[in-house]
């Protein structure tokens, strides 16, 4: 189980992340949702162990992770937002690098890089530079570099960036999947049709505080509104959305 425990994080005193807490269960999978600047990224950066938390603590198995991070994130994959590799290595050599890192024995190793990249249609690519990958070719080496260790806890930032219709579809049921098999799952998105077909719980936030923490059918039944989409807009849009459209329209002159 993953828990968080009134996790904040701020800079130069100003608070960019502000008591957040929530709780992931194996099987469950958290939708982590909110507008551009609202702490999403944040969260997720100090979840991986790449930003030290102001204040807070975060949990996996009743651990707090600050115990030992290296053990943790050998139970953690993560595929971050933006999609940055090494663009001098090949596909097959990026995947190796990852999975000698983790320490993967070799033969299985191959075995899993082999069947992974012909799932994903990356087979004729794997030997090319991922200097010359389109965006959701990079993407998609991420995603297999995050199952490669077959990890318990996945966070997925923004996964489907960049991934043709085919490649998301497959990665919607994936997800699905993943959480069947016992996985605990953060999913933080701004794709909110998929959110709420697949997440069990939702996470939004507005400028770094948590406004809405329940299940997707939870909240449309409490705030008498009929998709997630609906209730993210009421919770978090300050804003006349179509009216600003218009005048966006007007100003073209159409």
């Amino acid at each position: 189980m993953l828990e968080v425990r009134s996790l904040t994080k701020r800079y130069s005193s100003i608070p960019v992340v502000q008591r957040v807490s929530f709780v992931i269960r194996p099987g469950g999978i958290l939708g982590y949702l909110g507008p551009n600047g609202a702490g999403k990224s944040t969260t997720v950066k100090m979840l991986t162990g790449l930003v030290e938390p102001s204040q807070g603590q975060i949990f996996f198995n009743g651990r707090d992770i600050r115990e030992d991070v290296v053990d943790y994130k050998r139970h953690l994959g993560y595929v971050p937002e933006d999609p940055q590799v090494y663009p001098y290595l090949t596909g097959w050599e990026y995947l190796q690098l990852v999975g000698r890192l983790r320490s993967i024995p070799s033969k299985a190793l191959e075995e899993k890089m082999q069947e992974l990249m012909k799932l994903f249609s990356l087979q004729n690519s794997r030997h090319s530079a991922l200097s010359s990958y389109s965006k959701g070719m990079r993407q998609k080496i991420l995603i297999v570099a995050a199952l490669l260790h077959n990890p318990d806890l996945l966070i997925f930032d923004e996964p489907l960036s960049g991934l043709d219709v085919t490649t998301a579809l497959i990665f919607r049921n994936l997800v699905s999947s993943l959480a069947a098999k016992g996985k605990m799952i953060l999913y933080s998105s701004h794709v909110l049709e998929v959110v709420e077909k697949i997440c069990s719980e939702v996470v939004i936030l507005q400028k770094g505080s948590i406004v809405a923490y329940d299940s997707v059918e939870r909240l449309r039944e409490l705030m008498r509104l009929s998709s997630l989409e609906d209730v993210f807009a009421q919770l978090v849009l300050q804003e006349d959305t179509e009216s600003i459209a218009n005048e966006i329209i007007e100003v073209m002159g159409l």
